[in-house]
């Protein structure tokens, strides 16, 4: 095999929480640097990977499960602050472009599949914020304001979770202030966006039955890594904002130590809640698929290592 582009297309990966996005993202970049192009450096797409402190619970990547590769948007923000899926584009653009300035190679990886959607396509800027219509909607009770999102807007509906309150004021915020569904509107922004071919979306694929398996693994790995401790030691400090403690984890403990469940009724609940985000997510991932030039990986059927390589070869090597 001999070399190809200097500047091949950067990987974009995405798939179900637990379903091994980072250690498929540690391995491609190694295999990358294996070629003797460079190196590889990897820029997280994860909505709650961004606040300090929230380890256990995100599944943060250890320095091991690093592996020397390089890590970017990862512990930049206090949980106590907000931060929108525009200023991680922002930053995400910014760290892609410094990377690339180094000669090497960017590997993009992450659940939040709004972040992905949005280094691939853009990001539907919208109608400014309205405080007093957004006071005014969080005023209604949650199971009203879901109704409202279906009956206006279920595709919209289908992608945020009925917990996801910041995202369902935003979609009615719209709504009310357009008359047009959110979805609609961002499938027009996206066909007006400039040119991103330099990326491609890789995708990890999982059938339901073996990625819940996979996370009820998961939650008992968190709860015997200190899951339950840390999670106390950020709502004790008062660290959990009301954005970090949305976080599937946290929230369910929280009302553990707040009185409103068992320690076991959180933790079941912990693992019910991530399975239907999963849920969530494999609806984000069918639209997804729609990405042109896009590759698609059965993630049952092989290893990460041997993905990577695979990916290698397509995109970084010529025969």
């Amino acid at each position: 095999m001999t070399p190809t582009d200097p500047h091949p297309k950067f990987p974009v990966i995405c798939g179900p929480t637990a379903g091994g996005k980072t250690a498929l993202a540690v391995e491609l970049a190694l295999a990358y640097e294996a070629l003797g192009r460079g190196s590889a450096e990897i820029v997280s797409a994860d909505a709650y990977l961004i606040y300090r402190g929230l380890d256990i619970g995100t599944g943060k990547p250890t320095p091991d499960e690093r592996r020397g590769v390089p890590h970017h948007l990862i512990d930049i923000v206090e949980p106590t602050e907000r931060s929108s899926a525009h200023d991680w584009l922002r930053a995400a653009e910014q760290t892609i472009a410094d990377i690339r300035s180094r000669g090497n190679l960017p590997v993009v990886v992450g659940g939040t599949h709004l972040y992905i959607q949005s280094i691939l396509h853009g990001m539907f800027e919208g109608p400014p914020p309205v405080e007093a219509l957004r006071e005014h909607l969080r005023a209604i009770p949650a199971p009203l304001r879901r109704d409202e999102l279906e009956r206006v807007d279920p595709a919209a509906a289908q992608r945020i979770h009925p917990s996801d309150e910041r995202r369902t004021i935003r979609a009615l915020e719209v709504f009310r202030q357009t008359g047009t569904p959110i979805s609609d509107l961002q499938t027009q922004w996206a066909s007006a966006q400039p040119d991103r071919s330099d990326r491609v979306l890789i995708g990890l694929e999982w059938d339901s039955d073996a990625i819940n398996r996979r996370i009820n693994a998961r939650v008992r790995q968190m709860l015997d890594l200190g899951l339950i401790e840390e999670a106390r030691g950020l709502w004790s400090s008062g660290r959990l904002g009301p954005q970090a403690g949305e976080a599937l984890g946290y929230k369910q403990l929280v009302d553990h130590f707040e009185g409103r469940a068992s320690e076991e009724d959180a933790i079941e609940r912990i693992k019910i809640e991530t399975r239907r985000f999963a849920k969530n997510q494999r609806t984000w991932l069918r639209r997804l698929r729609a990405q042109p030039d896009s590759l698609w990986l059965d993630a049952v059927s092989s290893t990460p290592a041997s993905h990577a390589q695979s990916i290698a070869d397509k995109l970084f090597t010529t025969r």
